[in-house]
Formats: structure tokens, sequence, C-alpha cells
């Protein structure tokens, strides 16, 4: 390395293994895709895709020759797909691994299979790309500075209530996937367990052609939600967003991806909760002290 030559990585993995790739893929227009992703669709011996046929499109629109074999790897067949591909690592052929949209391993197959790899000493790397949750942090106008992604709510409601109870106190910005089916039921929740004025922000459709970015209160945002609530203009809204008829319906009937973005609790809320912690501990130290006497 002294003659200043920057090499590439090693291509298989350990002991003859093949290397598996996660590659993000477009979550919205093609023309976001990498030419690295180009590069390892037409090179990997094995493609496990979220979905064939869809990836087949994607790949036709990079004008991209896939020449590996294509398989399926979903969320019902994983943890079973997972150790078939660790096998054919083992065996020396490179494996890629893509989803529908966005990174695999992020609330999309792929994890299992990275997990799988790594206690097998297979090397694992990665082809980066565009992400719904950094996208919608960046597009929401919230604090970046500290974060957390939450994934899909659960669907249980006492999960799902204690999940956000939990939450409810946290300081940092967070963000939900969510279908658009209980997008009004989260909304409504989030609501009661974050406070009705706390700031958030709707993504919808992001990079698309109908992208929505949709700003206001959990309040105002859970009664747009509302199944058959007219859709009213608001100034906060991204004024780059296609409008909507007026009268036009709420995100009832809404179709796409969904990206919420929550405010965490403001910073005079917390330090003010743990004074009053500070006050409660104290006090009953006292009162443990005055019954020793």
């Amino acid at each position: 390395m002294g003659n200043g030559q920057v090499t590439e990585p090693m291509r298989a993995g350990h002991s003859g293994s093949g290397l598996l790739t996660v590659a993000a893929v477009p979550i919205g227009r093609p023309e976001d895709a990498s030419p690295r992703l180009g590069a390892v669709l037409e090179s990997a011996d094995v493609i496990a895709a979220e979905d064939t046929r869809r990836l087949r499109r994607l790949a036709a629109t990079l004008n991209v020759r896939i020449t590996g074999r294509l398989v399926s790897y979903y969320d019902v067949i994983e943890a079973r797909r997972a150790a078939e591909l660790v096998t054919e690592l083992q065996a020396g052929r490179d494996v890629l691994v893509v989803t529908d949209a966005g990174m695999p391993g992020i609330s999309d197959p792929g994890y299992r299979l990275v997990a799988a790899a790594a206690a097998a000493g297979i090397r694992v790397t990665a082809v980066p790309g565009p992400s719904a949750v950094t996208t919608a942090l960046a597009v929401s106008g919230l604090p970046t500075d500290r974060f957390c992604f939450e994934g899909f709510p659960p669907r249980k409601t006492g999960e799902r209530e204690r999940r956000f109870a939990d939450l409810a106190t946290d300081a940092r910005t967070q963000v939900f996937f969510e279908s658009p089916r209980r997008l009004a039921a989260t909304l409504a929740e989030l609501c009661r367990s974050h406070g009705a004025d706390r700031a958030a922000v709707v993504c919808r459709e992001m990079t698309k052609v109908h992208e929505e970015i949709r700003r206001g209160t959990l309040a105002e945002l859970a009664a747009w939600a509302a199944p058959g609530a007219p859709s009213a203009p608001s100034a906060r809204d991204n004024p780059g967003a296609p409008a909507r008829p007026a009268g036009a319906p709420g995100s009832g009937r809404v179709r796409g991806e969904i990206t919420l973005v929550v405010a965490g609790v403001g910073r005079a809320a917390v330090r003010a909760a743990a004074r009053e912690a500070r006050r409660a501990a104290r006090h009953q130290a006292g009162a443990g002290n005055i019954g020793d006497v």
C-alpha cells in the first residue's frame, strides 16, 4: 500500500466462500439507482429478491442483463431460504439480496441471512442507496441530531399502546413505517399517547410522481387521515407537492408507501420531568428518614 494505490477489497469471503452483498434499490425513481447496483445485478451468481417480477422490471429499466439465478426471498420463506443461500455462499457462489425498495434488513427481509452468513464466517458487504428513513427525516424539518427508527408499529392493540407510551417521553425524533390502511388509527393513537399538539409529518410516495409531504400536529393529521375526511390544503404542506382536488378524501383512501415522522418530547418537558423525578426522590428519602427516627 506504500505506492499510494487503492486496491479493491477481496471478492470472496473466508475459506473460499462466496460474497454476500445486500444492496439498496430505489424507493421510487429507477434513475436513483447507483452504477454499482447495475454492476452487482449483472455479476451476482445468485440474486435473492423480495419480488422477482419487480426486480426484472427494474433491471430492464436500468438496461441491465441478469445472468445469475434469480430466487424469491420474502418474509414467509425468509428463514428457510436463508439456510439455502448460506449453502450457496459456502459453495463459493456470490449472493446478492435486494428488496422491493430501500435496504434489505430495514423492515424488509435480509436480517436473518446476514446474521447466518456472519455466523458462518462469510464476508458481507453492502451497496448503499436510497432509504425512506433518512429521506423522510431530511424533508421533515424536525430535529435530526437524535432519532430512532421504530419500523412498523405492533398490530396488537396492547402492544401498540405500550410501545407508544414508552416513546411518548422520548426526546428523539421518531420514524415509523405504516400501512395506508392503518395510518388513521395510528395517528389517533399517537395523538392520545404523545399529545394532540405534537408536531409530525406524513411522507407518502417519496420521490414518486404523487409524492406528498403533509405537516401538522398529530391532531391535525389524525383529522386529515380519518376515512372520508376532506383533504383541506394547509399552508404547511410541501409547496412542491401536487395539489389534491378540493373536497378530496383524506388518507383513508390513499395508496402507496407511508413514512411517518413524529417529533420527540420537547427539551423543556424532559427537564421538567427530570426535576419532578428528583423532587419526588428527595421527598421519598426525607419521608424514609423521618420514619427511621
